[in-house]
């Protein structure tokens, strides 16, 4: 099931992302050396740098190459790295692996472009969700529009997608500038 143009600018709008944020300095602002002396600026009066879009936590991980690749490969990377905010359950390269051999290389292929945006976009919920919010038997509608159900319990936080998959949580709450990334330990699958 491919998604609207329009649902994901909408969520990338109103709502999580991964990508690469430029973080420039804004050049009027910077001090101006007079014709006698020289004015430094010391790093406490810099501008703070700006925090990491979903996209660069991700990308900041070689733990996660293949999302971020599946990500750039999907068009999805400016969208992640909009505004949010956007929760992304981020799956692990060793959880891309553990799927059926040449699955992630299918996917990848130009032809199969909206298979994958559906599969990554299963795991990206609107707003930043942190694990603290989620409850057991929770279920969260996903920006793709098909549940996850949410299981907490002494072990942590698990999800279990629309094909009957259960997932764990590895780590919860890594904040990012626009949403929040849980690392996961297998690939979401949305119902076919």
């Amino acid at each position: 099931m491919a998604v609207p143009r329009w649902m994901v600018a909408v969520t990338a709008v109103g709502a999580l992302g991964f990508g690469v944020a430029a973080c420039g300095g804004d050049d009027a602002a910077e001090p101006t050396a007079g014709p006698a002396s020289t004015t430094v600026m010391a790093d406490s009066a810099k501008p703070a740098a700006e925090p990491a879009t979903v996209v660069d936590v991700a990308a900041s991980n070689a733990d996660f190459s293949t999302l971020v690749t599946a990500v750039e490969s999907a068009g999805l990377a400016d969208t992640l790295s909009g505004e949010g905010p956007f929760t992304v359950f981020a799956p692990t390269n060793e959880a891309f692996g553990a799927l059926p051999a040449g699955t992630v290389d299918d996917l990848l292929k130009p032809e199969n472009n909206a298979q994958l945006t559906t599969v990554l976009t299963y795991h990206v919920v609107p707003g930043a969700v942190l694990s603290s919010s989620l409850t057991d038997g929770m279920v969260v509608t996903t920006v793709e529009g098909q549940p996850l159900a949410v299981g907490v319990g002494p072990g942590g936080v698990t999800l279990t997608d629309a094909s009957g998959n259960t997932v764990s949580v590895a780590k919860a709450d890594v904040q990012a500038g626009n949403g929040v990334v849980h690392v996961i330990n297998g690939v979401l699958l949305p119902a076919s």
